[in-house]
């Protein structure tokens, strides 16, 4: 995977192209059910999202890849004027040529990529977290702001001028782009629960785990009983109420990106239902949405992207 740039790459970089070849080549390769959707998009579109998607993945590598172990808080500062770089359009490296492209033709903001970098930080310091409240702040952090990038990309639908409305207001929906981003990273810590045990992370609230009288201890064993299955229940629930609070956004949406919104949407929450056939055991079994199981969804996802 990239490795981040310590200092200013003095050799020509890819062209703009190659660039995004690399960015679609990356998302394709370890995104295989968003990249789905993304292809449903129009290309510049797609390619933007790819470019979005290559930065963040790199982010979250700095604490959960590889070279996790190396990364510290000066190393996240480096990152950040990385970013900083990038958006005054300056690339460092082949990846940033896209992601500069990017930034000129859509109207993105750095918040949503610093916020993303102060979740990174969190995740070098914690590995549990009490209430659902701190695992919220995380899920935004980490994953919520890849919603607020998205929805810049992808567009609103210009709001219908009546008589009795000359100038209605335009609906952007961020705090429905924040919710799906949010119910995707807890269907990731739902699905990921037995390889975060194994790297000592816990990121099922603890409160939880007491509400349902099953231990810290239980987690690390992987047992799977009564208590445990009603907890997952619990949890699933909760993320699905974000997908839900999610779908109202997608109508105010630019009509030719509402197909690819709701497949991803669809797809992802699938992952939930997975789960669920598999008796809730995360620990031995990894939830995933099989191929034909993917098509056959896609239709389904264009009939509600043009009658919701």
């Amino acid at each position: 995977m990239l490795q981040l740039s310590k200092s200013p790459c003095m050799r020509t970089l890819a062209s703009l192209e190659d660039s995004y070849e690399l960015c679609r080549q990356v998302t394709a390769e370890y995104a295989k059910t968003f990249y789905l959707g993304t292809q449903l998009m129009p290309e510049a579109k797609r390619r933007a999202i790819w470019a979005i998607y290559v930065w963040c993945r790199r982010t979250d590598e700095l604490v959960d890849g590889p070279m996790a172990a190396a990364t510290t808080e000066e190393t996240l500062d480096q990152w950040e004027q990385h970013l900083e770089a990038v958006f005054a359009g300056h690339p460092r490296d082949d990846v940033d040529v896209a992601l500069v492209d990017t930034l000129h033709r859509f109207p993105l903001e750095i918040q949503p990529f610093r916020d993303m970098i102060a979740g990174q930080r969190m995740d070098l310091y914690r590995n549990r977290y009490q209430t659902f409240e701190e695992l919220e702040l995380y899920c935004y952090r980490v994953a919520g702001t890849v919603g607020l990038m998205s929805t810049a990309v992808m567009g609103v639908e210009p709001p219908v001028m009546t008589p009795w409305n000359p100038n209605p207001e335009v609906m952007i929906p961020n705090q429905e782009a924040i919710a799906l981003g949010i119910a995707n990273q807890l269907t990731n810590i739902l699905r990921d629960v037995g390889e975060d045990t194994r790297r000592g992370r816990i990121y099922l609230p603890l409160d939880d785990l007491a509400l349902f009288n099953y231990t810290e201890e239980d987690l690390f064993k992987g047992i799977v009983d009564d208590r445990w299955r009603e907890l997952m229940r619990f949890e699933i629930q909760r993320a699905r109420k974000f997908y839900a609070e999610a779908e109202k956004g997608i109508s105010v949406l630019s009509e030719e990106i509402r197909w690819p919104v709701w497949t991803a949407l669809v797809l992802y929450r699938q992952i939930l239902d997975e789960i669920e056939r598999n008796e809730y055991d995360v620990f031995r079994k990894r939830a995933y949405v099989p191929k034909w199981r993917k098509m056959m969804s896609l239709p389904v996802a264009l009939l509600r992207a043009k009658v919701l």
